[in-house]
């Protein structure tokens, strides 16, 4: 069901999913086509947001810098493995694999690479502050707006 703390939640973490993407990319390898790279973290931001954290809004700040927390590590996950997706079906298309297991590995290797990527003290701060800050604006808005 819509409620304002699922609405507020998705807004935030897709801002912050904004924020994170603008901040990764200068990480990445020279000349790496992006694509829709910040879009599709921006509609996991608000998918993780709506089913994640609004979802478990009305505990207390203690629970919603938690609940925050609990949603920046699912969007951090998900984004891994969609874009350690597109990454594997764009290197099967060039024949690197040759079976369903080398994928799946494919799959795990890629996503490491990235998740290394991702090991930079300022992406690690915006992502813990901006998850902080997202659990506590969904406890705000779920306790003004009920």
């Amino acid at each position: 069901m819509p409620t304002s703390s699922r609405l507020v939640a998705a807004v935030c973490l897709a801002i912050l999913a904004y924020i994170l993407s603008r901040q990764i990319m200068p990480q990445m390898p020279e000349g790496m086509n992006f694509g829709n790279f910040i879009y599709v973290n921006m509609v996991l931001g608000i998918l993780v947001g709506w089913k994640v954290v609004g979802s478990r809004a009305g505990r207390g700040a203690t629970s919603a810098i938690n609940n925050g927390l609990t949603g920046v590590a699912a969007l951090v996950f998900w984004g891994l493995f969609v874009q350690a997706c597109y990454e594997m079906v764009d290197q099967a298309m060039h024949d690197r694999f040759d079976g369903p297991f080398e994928v799946l590995l494919g799959i795990l290797e890629i996503g490491a690479e990235f998740g290394l990527i991702l090991l930079v003290p300022t992406i690690i701060l915006t992502a813990l502050v901006g998850g902080a800050l997202s659990g506590l604006a969904t406890e705000f808005a779920w306790r003004r707006w009920r």
